[in-house]
C-alpha cells in the first residue's frame, strides 16, 4: 500500500505541504489498525493539526484503538534492526554528558524515521510519514530571536533540549547509520525527525524504558483529566483504552505529561494547555535550595485562577533566608522538614515571616517584569517570520497574569 507525491519523498522543507491522513488511516487498516464504532479523526483549523473524538459512546474499559507490532514504531526493536550502526552511533552520543544513556530509545526512533524517510514511497511507513506535520512549535524548533522572549524556566527545558538535539544530530552525522550524506546533512530533515520521535512517542518499561509510536494512536491530544489511557503489550502491539464512559461527541484525549505543571509541555509540544490549573513558582535560582530540601517543582506550585502559594514554596524562600542569616537555625528548619515537624515549621515561618515575604515579593514582582519586558518583545515581531510568537506570548502572559494575582495577595499580607 503506497502513494506517489511529486519527489517520491516526504515534503518536510514545505511547512504548508497538506498532511495526508485519510490515506495514513486506509494504510493502517489494511495493516491492522481496529477502532471502536464512532472513533475519527477531526481537525478544527482546516488540517493543520488533527485529533481524535467519538460520535458513539464508549465504555469504561473499552477498546478504542488497536494497533499491530508490525507498524508501530519500537525503539527495543529499532536497537535490534539497526545494530552495530546504531550502536556505534548512541557510544558517540553518550560521551557528551552523563544521563545521555537515559534518553537512547529518542535517538533510535530518530534514526528509524530518517531511514525511512530517505526510502521514499518505498517504506513501509511512508503513508504514516506523509500524515506527519512539517511545522513544530516547541522549544527545539524556535528561532534565536524566539528563545530570547522565554523566561529562565522555559528558557532552561528548552535549551536543554536545543543541547540534545544537537547530540543527536552529530551522532547520526559520524555515517554510522546508513544514512545518505543528502539526507542527514540537511538541517531540516534532521530536525523534522527529532521533533516527530520527540513529540509523538509513548514511553513504557518492559525489563527497561522503551518508546513507541503507533499510527493513529499519535493523534490523540493531551488533557489534564484524560479519557483514555495507551497499553502496550509485550508482543509490541498498542491498545488505547477507555478510563470511563466516554459521551459521543467527545475528543479523546490522553496525558502528555504532568498536569500540574505546563511549561514542560510548551517546551516539548509547543502548545500551551487550556486546562491547567497551576504552574511551578520559577524558582530556578534556588535549584539548590529545592534538591536540599526534597522537593520537586511539581511541588512548587501557584494556583492560576487566584495566584495562591503552595506550602512548599513558603519553606524553600524561609530556608533560602535562613542560609543567609542563621545557618544553626538553617539547620534545625531542615530538621523539621525532613522529619515532617509541623509544629517547629509553624514557629520558625511566624518568626521570620517578613523575612520571607521580602524575598518572595522580590522574586514574584521580578519574573512579572521579565515576562512583561518578554511578551513586548515577542510582540514587536514578523508573525510571518516568526510563527511561534503567539504560544509564547500565551506561555509569558499566563505567568503574569498569574504572579499578578500572586502579587497581590503578597501585598495583603504585609
Amino acid at each position: 500500500f503506497q502513494t506517489q507525491t511529486a519527489s517520491g519523498y516526504v515534503n518536510v522543507e514545505d511547512l504548508y505541504s497538506p498532511r495526508d491522513v485519510q490515506t495514513m488511516e486506509e494504510w493502517a487498516t489494511q495493516y491492522g489498525l481496529q477502532k471502536a464504532d464512532g472513533v475519527q479523526l477531526y481537525s478544527e483549523d482546516g488540517g493543520n493539526d488533527y485529533s481524535l473524538m467519538t460520535n458513539s459512546g464508549i465504555g469504561a474499559g473499552q477498546s478504542v484503538l488497536y494497533v499491530p507490532s508490525d507498524i508501530v514504531l519500537n525503539s527495543a526493536a529499532i536497537q535490534q534492526e539497526l545494530g552495530g550502526s546504531l550502536q556505534a552511533a548512541e557510544q558517540y552520543v553518550c560521551q557528551f554528558e552523563q544521563g545521555e544513556s537515559e534518553r537512547l530509545p529518542l535517538l533510535r526512533l530518530m534514526a528509524k524515521i530518517l531511514v525511512e524517510f530517505e526510502k521514499g514511497t518505498d517504506s513501509l511507513w511512508f503513508p504514516w510519514l506523509n500524515s506527519l506535520p512539517r511545522q513544530y512549535f516547541n522549544g527545539v524548533s524556535m528561532t534565536k530571536a524566539c528563545f530570547n522572549c522565554l523566561p529562565p524556566y522555559a528558557g532552561w527545558l528548552t535549551e536543554t533540549e536545543r543541547i540534545n538535539y544537537s547530540h543527536f544530530a552529530l551522532g547520526l552525522r559520524q555515517g554510522y547509520v546508513p544514512l545518505s550524506q543528502e539526507t542527514i546533512g540537511n538541517k531540516e530533515v534532521v530536525k523534522w525527525a527529532y521533533n516527530v520521535a520527540f513529540t509523538r512517542f509513548h514511553e513504557v518499561w518492559q525489563g527497561e524504558k522503551v518508546k513507541v509510536i503507533a499510527p493513529m494512536v499519535d493523534m490523540l491530544n493531551h488533557a489534564a483529566e484524560p479519557n483514555c489511557q495507551i497499553d502496550v503489550s509485550p508482543d509490541g502491539s498498542v491498545q488505547v483504552v477507555a478510563l470511563y464512559d466516554i459521551p459521543a461527541g467527545s475528543p479523546l484525549t490522553v496525558s502528555y505529561g504532568d498536569p500540574t505543571n505546563p511549561t514542560p509541555l510548551f517546551a516539548q509540544y509547543g502548545f500551551l494547555p487550556q486546562d491547567c490549573a497551576t504552574i511551578f513558582c520559577k524558582a530556578m535560582h534556588l535549584d539548590p535550595v529545592i534538591k536540599t530540601l526534597g522537593y520537586e517543582f511539581r511541588d512548587l506550585l501557584i494556583q492560576t485562577e487566584t495566584g495562591e502559594i503552595a506550602p512548599p514554596v513558603y519553606d524553600i524562600f524561609l530556608y533560602d533566608v535562613l542560609q543567609n542569616n542563621d545557618m544553626g537555625a538553617a539547620q534545625q528548619f531542615y530538621q523539621a522538614v525532613q522529619s515532617g515537624d509541623e509544629g517547629t515549621k509553624e514557629q520558625m515561618h511566624s518568626e521570620w515571616f517578613p523575612y520571607t515575604l521580602a524575598s518572595l515579593k522580590e522574586h514574584v514582582y521580578s519574573i512579572t517584569s521579565d515576562c512583561e519586558m518578554l511578551t513586548m518583545r515577542a510582540q514587536s515581531y514578523d508573525q510571518n517570520q516568526h510563527p511561534r510568537v503567539p504560544v509564547i506570548v500565551a506561555h509569558n502572559q499566563l505567568v503574569s497574569q498569574t504572579f499578578g494575582m500572586t502579587a497581590a495577595l503578597l501585598e495583603q499580607m504585609g
